[in-house]
């Protein structure tokens, strides 16, 4: 139990959480620290300056090495300090330091970004000013021995500028779009050229590790007639996409408490007294692809309505290690984006074709001002407003309750403006081959450029009544599918093909959302204990969907192979679920991964009147069930290859260490149909999570304000030496929920050090 402070001390801690106390008065940057229960900030400040100022000292407090090697990977400086050949992960994938530098030198435009930054309202020009200052104060303030081991003495931990903010949020609005191409991007050289020789690939957005699942509930299904939401973000477990609890009471009445990622000013989801909002990835693309017909003499021109046009070069130079000669590498533009290949996907630049990228969200500075106004959201009519007016949210569906009982899903995000009408016509031959990554168009014609629609900030992103948003009193979720389902009883017209498919079979993760909501709803209304027994039920669709089956297969076949014996024995005794004490989940994770795959799999094919239960039924006849058995069989001896047992209880073989201290984690992977979603990596001692449920809250409303049950899977510190390093991820491990502390009773209570007044 964590040590409290004194009564005495807890009251004079909330007193002194006055942001226009004598102490601050004068400052041109000052706020007010509180710690609670597991480390979580409570920032006061009475200006936007404060605030982000106040953010930054906290966050560099936790996660200090992290924040410092992010400024370092956006300023395009990886090979300078760890090398070119190395690798980091990139957004959600690893990219090497090289690939990454070029793209960041090349693509992100610093005098563009700062041009538009003279343009942002006022208080998100304070809040990113008050950020670098205290960014800046905690260094000063720790000096050379307050620097955490691991990047103590580390010539890349430096003071920031503006413009490594603005590259920073530049980074995050790319996150899940053109981000995922950079290696493409950086290693795209005219025919004739020596081209780099590195791995590229073409990624599927359902495979970059992120995700989610989110609910809103609204009067007719909670036990008191209020809103209520439960956010289940999927996100890495290290790196700087992972999430960091904070509680930020600023100018103007704004108060919000919630989580944002590295270097983001204040709460991206969270609540404040009357809205609870999470977010899940959208299955909306956010950038469309190019078909470039070239210029027949040069292949850096194209045509474009018969006329040849030259491409804009760009030549950046990456600094090297100390001793070695920076590497120069000329990257070519379109005016329709930057020229990308993949050759293992066919994606060339050769003397007649290559492929250009546009991205809706290059340039988008919108992002900060959208948050800032769902915070001050009274209802979730205002949050529809917020995304709707700035479409400034850049890859995430909205899902929101409010403490009236309206809930809220709105997949509004910054799309660009492409009707099915104009994919169709726009459309070159090899386009199906794009179908499941993007939309290709034709670069040849000009009309094929986005549509400018009235009344967007932007020309060419669509209108957010062209995008989906409904607003209900029973209940609307989201598991990354598209708009068309967010609740099975009330199917959203068709839109664009740019938002997603329409009419297609659902993920397991889906159908799983939708058969446990169902059954949750079945029994009774909501409350915060019903709802976390629903957001930690661990339980498998493909389990229930298929083990009854394989049982039939193990009884029936004879001379069964050694190894599938021993999977069917194993299977037997397992309970379809992936609790820490579940025997024999390890061996049908492993199991149907390869089962997944098999061609004809179900008997039952997809119905789209019927979405949520098709497709269905094993297929186990002949030749059918003799590969399934296979394929158990070879998922025996994978886990004996890897020295775990068939059954080893699942907290055993899936954990994080602590040091020395194994801690087993819950949950498994969304695609065997599991919503508590872990998606783990091999390690020597078994597997470890690499991104899944991370920052889980369940937020309703009384008469006094929000009631937040949460917990944060992996920690508020990335500094092994921090006591909240491993803290909440044990409370995770049990799970042990939190109720969140945000009226200043609350937080006297959990307060756990004198609070901190920086200024300056």
């Amino acid at each position: 139990m964590m040590k409290r402070i004194s009564a005495l001390a807890a009251a004079a801690a909330v007193l002194a959480t006055v942001p226009a106390s004598e102490a601050l008065a004068g400052k041109r940057y000052a706020a007010t620290i509180t710690r609670t229960t597991y480390g979580i900030p409570h920032i006061e400040a009475r200006d936007w300056r404060g605030v982000g100022y106040g953010v930054a000292y906290a966050y560099a407090e936790d996660n200090l090495c992290l924040l410092a090697e992010e400024f370092a990977t956006v300023a395009g400086e990886r090979s300078r300090f760890w090398g070119p050949e190395a690798k980091a992960v990139l957004g959600f994938e690893e990219v090497d330091n090289l690939s990454s530098d070029v793209f960041f030198r090349a693509v992100l435009d610093l005098p563009a970004l700062r041009e538009g930054a003279k343009a942002l309202p006022p208080r998100v020009q304070d809040l990113l000013a008050g950020y670098v200052a205290g960014y800046n104060r905690f260094l000063r303030d720790a000096g050379a021995d307050g620097i955490p081991a691991e990047c103590r003495g580390k010539p890349w931990v430096r003071a920031i500028t503006a413009d490594d903010m603005l590259r920073l949020n530049e980074k995050q609005m790319l996150l899940a779009s053109s981000l995922n191409l950079a290696a493409a991007i950086a290693n795209a050289a005219p025919p004739g050229s020596l081209a780099p020789k590195v791995a590229i690939a073409l990624p599927d957005a359902r495979e970059l590790g992120i995700g989610s699942n989110g609910w809103a509930f609204g009067s007719e299904a909670t036990a008191n007639g209020r809103g209520m939401v439960i956010g289940n973000p999927h996100f890495p477990w290290k790196g700087p996409a992972r999430f960091w609890q904070m509680h930020v009471k600023g100018p103007g009445g704004y108060e919000v408490m919630g989580v944002g990622l590295a270097g983001t000013p204040m709460p991206t989801l969270g609540f404040n007294k009357d809205v609870a909002w999470t977010h899940t990835v959208t299955e909306a693309r956010h950038f469309t692809l190019y078909q470039l017909a070239l210029d027949p003499a040069d292949p850096t021109r194209y045509m474009v309505d018969g006329k040849s046009e030259a491409m804009t070069p760009q030549t950046v130079t990456v600094p090297m290690p100390e001793g070695e000669a920076p590497v120069t590498r000329t990257l070519y533009s379109t005016r329709w984006g930057p020229v990308f290949v993949v050759p293992a996907r066919g994606i060339t630049w050769s003397a007649q074709s290559a492929f250009a990228l546009k991205d809706a969200n290059r340039g988008n500075q919108r992002g900060i001002e959208t948050w800032l106004r769902i915070g001050e959201a009274r209802n979730v009519g205002e949050v529809e407003a917020a995304v709707s007016e700035t479409l400034g949210i850049p890859w995430v569906n909205t899902i929101a309750a409010d403490r009236y009982g309206d809930a809220l899903h709105a997949d509004v995000t910054a799309v660009p403006n492409v009707s099915a009408e104009k994919a169709k016509a726009c459309a070159t031959p090899i386009a199906g081959l794009f179908a499941e990554f993007a939309i290709l168009l034709d670069g040849s014609k000009a009309s094929c450029d986005w549509d400018a629609a009235p009344g967007t900030p932007v020309p060419g992103l669509m209108p957010a009544r062209d995008q989906a948003a409904t607003t209900v009193r029973s209940w609307l979720t989201n598991s990354n599918d598209s708009y068309w389902i967010s609740n099975p009883a009330i199917p959203h017209p068709q839109l664009s093909p740019i938002l997603g498919r329409y009419a297609t079979a659902r993920s397991l993760r889906t159908r799983s959302n939708f058969i446990e909501t169902a059954a949750l709803l079945a029994g009774g209304k909501i409350d915060h204990a019903r709802a976390q027994a629903h957001a930690f039920a661990n339980k498998s669709l493909a389990a229930d969907m298929t083990l009854d089956e394989i049982k039939v297969l193990c009884l029936t076949t004879q001379n069964l192979v050694a190894a599938a014996e021993r999977g069917c024995v194993a299977l037997t005794q397992w309970d379809r679920r992936f609790e820490t004490s579940s025997r024999g989940a390890a061996l049908f994770r492993a199991f149907w991964f390869k089962a997944a795959r098999l061609p004809g799999l179900w008997q039952v094919p997809f119905d789209p009147a019927d979405p949520v239960n098709t497709p269905r039924a094993l297929a186990i006849d002949g030749a059918k069930g003799e590969k399934l058995l296979a394929a158990l069989a070879e998922a025996v001896v994978e886990l004996d290859k890897a020295a775990i047992p068939l059954d080893a209880p699942w907290g055993k073989v899936q954990h994080v260490m602590a040091g020395n201290e194994a801690i087993p984690i819950h949950g498994g992977p969304g695609t065997l149909g599991i919503l508590n979603m872990q998606e783990s990596v091999p390690t020597p001692n078994g597997l470890t999570p690499r991104h899944g449920t991370s920052y889980i809250q369940i937020v309703g409303f009384d008469d006094q304000g929000p009631v937040a049950d949460a917990i944060l899977s992996y920690s508020q510190s990335t500094n092994p030496a921090s006591p909240h390093a491993h803290d909440q991820t044990r409370a995770y491990a049990a799970k042990q929920w939190h109720r969140l502390p945000f009226s200043a009773k609350a937080i006297a209570a959990e307060t756990i050090a004198a609070p901190r007044r920086i200024a300056e």
